[in-house]
């Protein structure tokens, strides 16, 4: 792959070309980065409010009751979109552990092994999420842990 960097004072907007001879997984990774990596902040309702919630300052986002929430260290913040939605917006910082719970990687402070095949997150705040199995070897590779690394 080869990366070329063009330093323009004419240009006024940053634009991102890519060109392949073909639509492959990494491409597709790729545009969701791009994509993702926009984002730094994201509507969150309370009490007929809307407030811009910085994603670095999400521990959870999660599902319950057929609602969408973002948990911060200040409250709980309904979203109006989908979980899988928010899965590949916030692609970049955030990775499923559970099938109705994403998690900001930044904010794990440890994972503590439970009963066999069960891992717990603690994060930064003090709260904790339970690990599925199903999604514990995805999180380990996302956080460069393991052996599949």
């Amino acid at each position: 792959m080869q990366i070329k960097l063009i330093i323009d004072e004419k240009i006024k907007e940053t634009e991102i070309h890519i060109h392949t001879d073909a639509y492959t997984d990494e491409i597709e990774q790729i545009m969701k980065y791009l994509k993702s990596s926009n984002n730094e902040v994201i509507d969150g309702y309370l009490q007929q409010q809307i407030y811009m919630l910085k994603i670095t300052d999400i521990y959870f986002v999660y599902s319950e009751s057929a609602k969408v929430y973002f948990q911060t260290d200040e409250d709980e913040y309904e979203s109006k979109r989908k979980l899988y939605e928010l899965e590949e917006l916030l692609e970049k910082d955030f990775v499923r552990i559970n099938k109705s719970t994403l998690v900001n990687m930044s904010k794990i402070s440890f994972m503590k092994m439970e009963r066999i095949g069960m891992m717990q997150l603690v994060m930064d705040n003090g709260s904790t999420a339970h690990v599925s199995r199903m999604y514990l070897k995805v999180l380990k590779k996302r956080l460069g842990i393991g052996r599949d690394v």
